[in-house]
């Protein structure tokens, strides 16, 4: 007995293991043609077995969901062979791209609007009192290609106007402003992805409970929830993210916390509640901080270096023991 479960040991669980992660995609060429004979001989004899095993599951009256018993691999199965794959890797850089991609994507459905938005106070846009000068000026400055427009303020959005309009010289340029989805911030990543490839869009703007506008989010803000950063012209290259010393760092109030953690080798607390450093710091303080205040959160110490009336813009962080 002892024997035998170490022949099998060996032959079925580690040789082959080993082998296939020494060069998986040579195995799995290799493997492919004689597992899919298999396949075929063996297919009769189990569809007969399964057959069997509903009868005799019927008879003592045991209901069986085929559907469920049918589905050979599924989302939880995947899931576990990822996260397999993550733990058994060595360091960051051996885990394939590939299996980052297809943990990301698993995740996706689990990921709402409010996590990769446009805040309000980033959106570019203008009311339609606007002229079509200014509006050219506009495009040139912020060298976007969509720009929202509001009648009134933005809190009353009406569409946005794509730049290539300009080309045309309209004489009214508010008879080319081009409807756009309004969603909750509440809504699923993946739901406002069904809406864009269904309304063929690739912009919405996301509103409050209130109703009020929380800011904008475009099809590669959703992209990048799985294939990671794309340089886009929404992107703000001018967040500092700087280490001063050991345990000192200067960063952007708007960098968030996951990026700064995975950046520094930190363990900043997150929370579905905030997203940002600035976010962390108004969930703790529990108030508006003034310059140069300094907000201690765990054993991590903020201290205020720039601020406006209406927002924390760079903040000096100090590991404390």
């Amino acid at each position: 007995t002892v024997i035998s479960t170490l022949i099998i040991l060996v032959t079925g669980e580690f040789l082959p293991k080993t082998l296939f992660k020494i060069n998986p995609n040579l195995m799995l060429r290799v493997c492919a043609i004689p597992l899919f004979i298999c396949y075929v001989i063996l297919f009769p004899v189990s569809k007969f077995a399964s057959g069997l095993s509903y009868l005799f599951l019927r008879i003592f009256g045991m209901k069986v969901n085929k559907e469920a018993s049918a589905k050979a691999f599924g989302k939880v199965d995947l899931d576990y062979f990822i996260q397999s794959s993550i733990e058994n890797a060595e360091s960051e850089e051996e885990l394939d791209a590939e299996v980052k991609i297809f943990q990301n994507a698993l995740d996706f459905s689990n990921i709402k609007i409010r996590d990769c938005i446009v805040p309000r106070t980033e959106v570019v846009a203008v009311d339609l009192t606007t002229t079509l000068e200014e509006l050219k000026c506009l495009f040139v400055e912020s060298g976007i290609s969509k720009i929202i427009v509001y009648d009134g303020n933005i809190d009353n959005v009406v569409g946005y106007i794509h730049s290539s309009e300009m080309f045309r010289n309209p004489v009214d340029w508010r008879n080319n402003v081009k409807e756009v989805p309004i969603v909750p911030e509440t809504m699923s990543a993946h739901k406002l992805m069904k809406l864009f490839m269904q309304q063929k869009k690739t912009i919405a703007v996301v509103v409050d409970e209130f109703g009020g506008t929380a800011g904008i989010v475009s099809l590669e803000d959703l992209v990048e929830e799985i294939f990671g950063d794309i340089e886009d012209e929404h992107d703000n290259t001018s967040y500092v993210c700087k280490q001063l010393g050991e345990r000192e760092y200067v960063l952007s109030a708007r960098l968030e916390i996951e990026k700064v953690n995975e950046t520094f080798g930190l363990d900043l607390p997150e929370s579905d509640d905030y997203l940002t450093v600035g976010g962390l710091i108004l969930n703790r303080y529990q108030s508006f901080p003034k310059l140069h205040e300094v907000i201690e959160v765990d054993n991590y110490q903020f201290k205020i270096i720039k601020v406006t009336a209406t927002k924390i813009e760079l903040v000096r962080l100090k590991v404390i023991e």
